[in-house]
């Protein structure tokens, strides 16, 4: 087939012609490019009846030329199925793919390492970026807002390397976690009193547990009135609902090693921009001090994650980060966090692919100065059950405040007895 497809990709582009290919995949969408080229390539697989193809196999070879002249190849098809939420190349002869939650491996779906080559300068080329010997790793983000990581030799051993990470927009509120079975509907109700009350949370959890998912989610709780600020390395939160939201986005530095703004840069900046909420998309370096320095100084109801095994670990890595960015002793530290952050929310994701908003956590500040944590919701895993261990003391002032509703409250509370949660 692979003779086959280069056949016909020659006599469509001689057809055709280079210039007008080029043209007509520059000028328009993808869909409009491959309609306009279906028909020079259904003449030419007619003009060669050496080919000798069958009914579904001249389909399958339209659809994959198409795919490399106007997509990414290989990869169009998976981008465009909507199961598959990540796409992982391992050199030539492995490709996997996460469906469910579960990796599925495809073994070798690219003719040559050239080929992955291609397809990684054809996502970054309109990026303004590159990768080569010199700067062998890349991160990108695709227009649909897919993440892309690429390593080539001679870091990557195995050949070309490229991460494809996909989110969806089927899953963008509280609510759909729970049609999902993640998180029961009295523990959603409880998190978005916790975002309407202006608690200053951090989603907590491993690679791919479900933390930016979670984190768009809780965004959706926050009022409309409210001008939000988001700050990612890659832009991945949802907002479509929400009408006063500012996305910046981190950037590398060019190939001249120039212009790159880091995260704590824009949190920094954003301190200027009269935000209601900040929400970052994930701490991992120096903009952690900065991220506790904006809660604790009059941006409550602010959002952001960060990779760790529990409530304890987040905010161990907390301190460690924070330490980048400002030369104070640990206790100083774990002091700042007690006073900016309210709790740690945390996501996660089972052998079996399926993904869990598991413990809640309230932080606060211990006698004698520190961190004290003190967990309102716990999470069994084997069971996948919940339990309200206790009900979180800003609901009950936010009731006497007028942040809640008496008579809400007294339905949510019923509805935990109800779940065997008290």
């Amino acid at each position: 087939m692979s003779e086959a497809r280069a056949r016909a990709k020659h006599a469509v582009m001689e057809r055709v012609g280079y210039v007008e290919v080029a043209r007509i995949v520059r000028s328009g969408s993808a869909a409009q490019a491959r309609i306009e080229l279906r028909p020079a390539l259904e003449a030419a697989l007619n003009a060669d009846v050496s080919l000798g193809l069958g009914f579904d196999e001249r389909n399958a070879l339209i659809a994959d030329v198409l795919d490399d002249m106007t997509g990414l190849g290989p990869l169009q098809a998976l981008l465009e199925d909507d199961s598959v939420t990540e796409i992982m190349v391992n050199g030539l002869d492995r490709t996997y793919i996460e469906r469910g939650g579960v990796l599925c491996p495809l073994g070798r779906i690219f003719e040559s390492e050239e080929q992955i080559r291609i397809t990684i300068d054809r996502i970054i080329s309109p990026l303004g970026r590159r990768v080569d010997e010199r700067s062998p790793m890349v991160n990108a983000r695709l227009p649909n807002g897919f993440r892309v990581n690429a390593v080539i030799p001679p870091i990557a051993i195995d050949g070309p390397t490229m991460t494809i990470r996909k989110f969806s927009d089927r899953i963008s509120t509280l609510a759909h976690l729970v049609d999902l079975g993640s998180i029961p509907d009295w523990y959603a109700h409880l998190l978005g009193y916790a975002v309407r009350c202006r608690m200053d949370l951090a989603v907590a959890g491993g690679t791919g547990s479900g933390k930016t998912t979670l984190l768009n989610a809780l965004s959706c709780e926050i009022s409309q009135a409210e001008r939000i600020v988001t700050i990612e390395d890659s832009a991945e939160l949802k907002f479509s609902q929400h009408p006063h939201v500012v996305r910046l986005e981190a950037r590398e530095a060019s190939i001249e090693g120039a212009g790159e703004v880091a995260i704590h840069d824009l949190v920094v900046n954003a301190l200027r921009m009269r935000p209601d909420r900040i929400v970052v998309g994930e701490v991992r370096n120096r903009e952690a001090i900065d991220m506790l320095e904006a809660m604790s100084t009059g941006h409550d109801g602010s959002l952001t994650t960060l990779h760790a095994g529990s409530a304890q670990e987040a905010i161990v890595r907390l301190t460690l980060l924070a330490r980048y960015g400002i030369d104070l002793q640990s206790e100083l530290i774990e002091e700042q966090i007690a006073m900016a952050l309210d709790g740690v929310v945390m996501s996660v994701r089972k052998p079996g692919g399926r993904r869990f908003v598991s413990s809640f956590t309230g932080v606060s500040r211990a006698e004698g100065g520190g961190v004290a944590l003190t967990e309102y919701v716990s999470f069994d895993p084997t069971k996948e059950a919940w339990t309200l261990i206790d009900e979180p003391p800003f609901i009950e002032e936010a009731v006497r405040s007028g942040l809640l509703d008496e008579g809400e409250v007294r339905e949510w509370r019923s509805s935990c007895r109800s779940a065997s949660a008290c």
